[in-house]
C-alpha cells in the first residue's frame, strides 16, 4: 500500500466483557486510534499473536480509526469515566507523527471531559504539540519500559529506546502530570534495578512476565522459575514475585498489576498504594474493591482469543 493509502478501521471502540481471568480491572473501555498493526511490533505482544493468528497483522500499514467515528464513540462516553487509548496497538506508534489521529483524538476527550488513560512505549508523548493538548486533570500515562540497556530492549521490540522513555516519565512528572514508570513486563533478567530505582518518578506499576507457547518463543530466557499456572500461562510463584516487588525501594507509591488472582489480594492488601485500584490513577477514587468473582473451575488452558477478549462489545 503506498503512501497516504493507508486503510481505516471503522470500530475503535471496545468494552471488555466476558473476561475469565483478571476480572479485577478498573478500566475496561479501550479506544484505538490505529488498528490491526503497530510498527513497534514487539515480539511477545499479544495483539501481535492474535491478529497474526487471522493474518491480520499489519505492522508497517497500520489501519487508522476514522476521526468521524471516534467523534461518535466519544459523544456516548460519560464525562469523568476513563477510557484506555490503544490496547491492540501502541496510540504513539509512528504513523501518529503523519496521521495524528490521538492527538485529535485526545481534544475530543478534554472536550467531552472523559479520563485518558495513555499507556504508551513511545517518546512521542512528550512532544510539544502533545504537552500543549493534554488536561492535566483528564490525562493520565503508563510508560512501559521492559529493559534497562537500550541494546537488549531492541532485540524484541522496535519501539523507542529503553532510556528514552525513562527520560520521558521524568518529563511528565516534573510537568506534574499523573504518570507511572510502567515496567511491564517485568523480566529480572532484563533489569538493573539501580537504574528503575534512579528514575525520577513518584509511582511504579509492575506486571510481571506471563509465560505461554508464544513468550517462550521470544526470549531467551530460562523458565525453570515460572511454575505457577495460572488461567494457560505459566507464572514466577508468589515469593519470587514479593521478592522483586520489594526491591523497588524509590517510589513514593508502588503498584502491582496481577493476573493471578491470589497474588492480587496478597499485592492488594499488602503492598498496593491504593488498594482500590492497582493502576492508581490520581484524582479518581474509590471506595470498594473490585469485584474479584470467582476462582477459575481448576487451570483450564484458555484460548489466545478468551485472553484478547475479541468478543468485546463495539458502539
Amino acid at each position: 500500500m503506498g503512501e497516504g493509502m493507508t486503510n481505516e478501521f471503522k470500530s475503535p471502540y471496545t468494552l471488555m466483557k466476558n473476561r475469565k481471568y483478571n476480572t479485577w480491572c478498573r478500566y475496561t473501555a479501550r479506544l484505538d486510534s490505529y488498528g490491526r498493526g503497530c510498527l513497534h511490533n514487539c515480539s511477545y505482544c499479544y495483539a501481535r499473536h492474535l491478529l497474526d493468528f487471522r493474518k491480520n497483522w499489519h505492522p508497517n500499514e497500520p489501519a487508522v480509526a476514522n476521526l468521524d467515528t471516534i467523534r461518535k464513540v466519544v459523544g456516548k462516553l460519560a464525562p469523568g469515566s476513563v477510557v484506555k487509548l490503544g490496547g491492540m496497538t501502541d496510540c504513539f506508534q509512528p504513523i501518529e507523527g503523519k496521521r495524528h489521529t490521538t492527538l485529535e483524538t485526545i481534544k475530543m476527550l478534554n472536550d467531552r471531559g472523559v479520563h485518558y488513560l495513555i499507556v504508551t512505549k513511545s517518546a512521542t508523548c512528550v512532544f510539544p504539540e502533545y504537552l500543549d493538548a493534554y488536561d492535566p486533570k483528564l490525562a493520565h500515562f503508563q510508560i512501559s519500559i521492559t529493559s534497562t540497556d537500550d541494546w537488549n530492549g531492541n532485540r524484541y521490540e522496535t519501539a523507542s529506546p529503553q532510556s528514552e522513555r525513562m527520560r520521558a516519565c521524568e518529563v511528565l512528572e516534573r510537568m506534574g502530570y499523573d504518570v507511572s514508570v510502567r515496567l511491564s513486563p517485568f523480566i529480572p533478567e532484563f533489569v538493573d534495578v539501580s537504574v528503575i530505582n534512579a528514575i525520577d518518578c513518584g509511582k511504579i506499576l509492575v506486571e510481571f512476565l506471563k509465560v505461554n507457547t508464544y513468550v517462550r518463543r521470544c526470549f531467551d530466557l530460562d523458565y525453570s522459575e515460572y511454575t505457577c499456572s495460572y488461567g494457560g500461562h505459566s507464572n514466577l510463584e508468589l515469593e519470587r514475585k514479593i521478592e522483586l516487588a520489594e526491591s523497588l525501594t524509590d517510589f513514593d507509591q508502588r503498584s502491582v498489576g496481577e493476573y493471578v488472582r491470589d497474588h492480587y489480594l496478597y499485592f492488594r492488601d499488602n503492598y498496593n498504594y491504593n488498594p482500590f485500584d492497582c493502576c492508581n490513577l490520581r484524582g479518581i477514587e474509590y471506595d470498594d474493591y473490585p469485584d474479584i468473582g470467582e476462582e477459575p473451575d481448576g487451570d483450564k488452558q484458555m484460548r489466545l482469543f478468551d485472553a484478547c477478549d475479541v468478543n468485546g462489545r463495539r458502539l
